[in-house]
Order: structure tokens, then sequence, then C-alpha cells
């Protein structure tokens, strides 16, 4: 009978690329997952990894044995689902994958209801800007907050759950000169030294897919994906800023704040979690959380019109 430890270990080193980099996610030794694969190959009769310079590749048996480990694994979790369910009691551990730029306005007061309303849960939070839809489908993180710019083609990979928490219009920020905010036409900062994120970044793409749609492309004097860099350039007056709305302390002072018109330019925020036929008690309670404070947010600080 296949062990179902081992199908994990071999997706998890065909999503890797190599045993090390499973085994380190593993928290495990190479050595251990080595063996485990080895004792895999032993129960199937067949080579199921090649090497492939200098990572591994699945055979043509592995590829198939994959397949049907996907199903076997999500047939696992649902069982697991369906129990906790039965239950109907919110579970002891979960970990959340976010990017740093929800995390003062959405994040810490979704995890701050959740200590009060579920106080048996701990949830670890992973906060990065690196895509975390792949963790999620090897098992590492229960639920993911991640973003889409509206420009991007979706593509989710098979098997994840998508609920949309929010439309975040990327603003104008600016240092504060006294006078009245107004909404900015994106073709006016084609005159302007503008902070970006860098461009292989979803919002890098953004900006330069809105600029050159308004007839220009942006004079970049700086460039980081650091928000808080590039509010501290704004506030300086060295460079206007875009920085999408739930990353912007509206009581920063010394900047100036405005929408753009013309040519916006959004990201949605959503919620990811493995998709299940049975509603998980506690994913189901972080991914609510979430959502309250993503509309409480969005509530309480509105861009002038």
């Amino acid at each position: 009978m296949l062990d179902i430890r081992r199908l994990h270990m071999l997706k998890t080193v065909a999503a890797r690329g190599s045993i090390t980099a499973a085994a380190q996610s593993l928290a495990l030794s190479a050595g251990a997952v080595s063996q485990q694969l080895a004792a895999l190959r032993h129960d199937v009769g067949v080579d199921l990894l090649r090497p492939d310079g200098r990572t591994v590749a699945l055979t043509e048996a592995g590829r198939v044995l994959l397949e049907h480990a996907d199903r076997i694994l999500a047939a696992m979790e649902e069982a697991e689902c369906a129990v906790a369910a039965v239950k109907g009691m919110v579970g002891a551990t979960a970990t959340l994958a976010a990017l740093p730029s929800t995390v003062a306005r959405i994040v810490a007061p979704a995890l701050t209801a959740l200590g009060a309303d579920h106080p048996q849960l701990a949830v670890t939070c992973l906060v990065t800007d690196q895509a975390q839809l792949r963790e999620l489908t090897l098992g590492t993180v229960d639920v993911v907050l991640g973003q889409r710019y509206h420009h991007v083609p979706e593509t989710m990979p098979k098997g994840i759950a998508v609920l949309p928490l929010l439309d975040d219009p990327l603003l104008v920020v600016t240092a504060d000169d006294g006078s009245d905010e107004r909404p900015f036409g994106l073709r006016e900062l084609a005159t302007r030294h503008l902070v970006v994120p860098p461009a292989t970044t979803d919002c890098g793409q953004a900006i330069l897919h809105a600029c050159q749609q308004a007839g220009f492309t942006p004079t970049t004097r700086y460039i980081t994906a650091d928000i808080a860099a590039q509010i501290a350039l704004a506030r300086s007056g060295l460079a206007a800023a875009l920085v999408p709305q739930t990353a912007i302390d509206p009581a920063t002072p010394g900047i100036s704040v405005a929408p753009i018109e013309g040519h916006p330019i959004q990201r949605l925020l959503f919620a990811a979690t493995r998709h299940t036929e049975t509603t998980n008690p506690t994913t189901a309670a972080v991914i609510a959380a979430l959502g309250t404070a993503a509309r409480q947010d969005h509530t309480t600080y509105l861009p002038p019109a």
C-alpha cells in the first residue's frame, strides 16, 4: 500500500525542483527525503525522478503517479474537512500568507478579531512579497491574502478557491504643500519624478502599463518595492509615489493623497484556500475575519472625490 507521506514528498520535490529544497520546506534532512523516495520507488517498482541539470524532474511514471497523488491528497483533506465540519469547531492552528502592504490595515485587525472570537486558534502569519499560491497547493499555508492587478490575466493553480475581498486603488502620494487635494490625471505625472516598484513586480508592471496607456513612459528616478521608502521619498518632495490605498496610513503627516482619474490603477485583494466540497471551519474563520477587516478599512478611509 502506498504511503501518503511519501506521495506528499514526491509532490513537494516535483514542485521545489530538488530534494534539498523539498527537505528544507518539510523541515527534514535531504537524506531522510531521499530514503522515503527510494522506498516509494521500491513500492511502485519504477523510477519516479530523473536528473535534470542541477534539478530533478518527474519521469513519465512519476508524472502519472503524481496525478493520482494529487487526487489522493485532495481526498484526504476533504475527509479532514468533513470531520471538522461535523465537530463544528474552529481548530487550534492555521497558517496565513499575506503581502506586507496588507498587514497594518487588514491582517492586524483580522488577527486581533480572531484572537477575541477564537482564543484557541493560533495563526502563524507569513509576510512576504513572494507569491504564495504554490505554497497553498503544497499545504505549507492554509490561507493566502493575495493580489491581482486588473490588467493582468487571471492565472490560478488548479484546486484553489478564491474569494474577492476588496478593489484597492493606487493613489498618488506627494508632499503636502497646503493646497486642496484633487484627483490627479495620470498624464500629469509625465513631468514628475516617480518612485515606483521594480518592473518585475506586479505593481511595477501595472504602473508602467497604465502610464503607457496614458501616452507616456514614466520618469522613474527611484525604484523600490518598500512602500515606507516610497512614502518617505514622496513626503520629502523628491518624487511622487503610486501606492495602494490599504498601504497608506491616512494619519501620516506631511503627505497629500489623491485618486487617479482617467486611467485608474487597481488591484484586487483576495483570500485563497484549497478547494474542498466541505467548508473547513478554521480556514472559514480566518477568511471571514479578513473579509470583515477589508470592508471596515474600505469604509473608514476613502480618497477625496
